[in-house]
């Protein structure tokens, strides 16, 4: 029985770096519809940030907006992922205090189901790096740290 859970452990061993790889796209793709709606029209943007009682909305408005599209790119590359990936978690901090934590849990509630699941694969990025396929595994020989 050991032999078989050790040759599954390797055998499941093989497609990490294309999983990694596959989440950041899919974590950068979960922010482009938001990020390309605030792009838009950053005077309704901001007007909507001062209606959820966001500090300075106007300020913050542009700059959470820079953050998202930027970490759109970086995150797609895996280029300074980790550091792009903790701006992101602020964010997305921001987005369970203003926006959804008044609404539960409950993703059908506009509760803060899907911020906390992007902070957590955020964090996971911020913790490991952004895997063997990324710019940062080949500039800086950072982000292989899935092995």
């Amino acid at each position: 029985m050991k032999n078989v859970l050790g040759e599954m452990s390797v055998f499941f061993s093989y497609p990490k770096h294309l999983v990694v790889l596959a989440a950041r796209l899919i974590l950068a793709y979960g922010f482009a519809k938001p990020a390309m709606f605030k792009l838009k029209d950053m005077q309704a943007t901001a007007q909507w940030f001062d209606s959820v009682s966001i500090p300075f909305s106007q300020v913050t408005a542009y700059i959470v907006t820079g953050i998202e599209v930027i970490g759109i790119v970086l995150l797609v590359l895996g280029l300074f992922t980790r550091h792009i990936s903790i701006l992101l978690s602020f964010v997305m901090i921001g987005a369970i205090v203003f926006v959804h934590g008044g609404h539960g849990f409950s993703v059908a509630d506009n509760g803060i189901e899907i911020p906390l699941y992007y902070m957590v694969f955020l964090v996971i990025f911020a913790t490991f790096g952004a895997g063997k396929y990324s710019l940062d595994n080949l500039f800086f020989k950072d982000g292989n740290t899935y092995e």
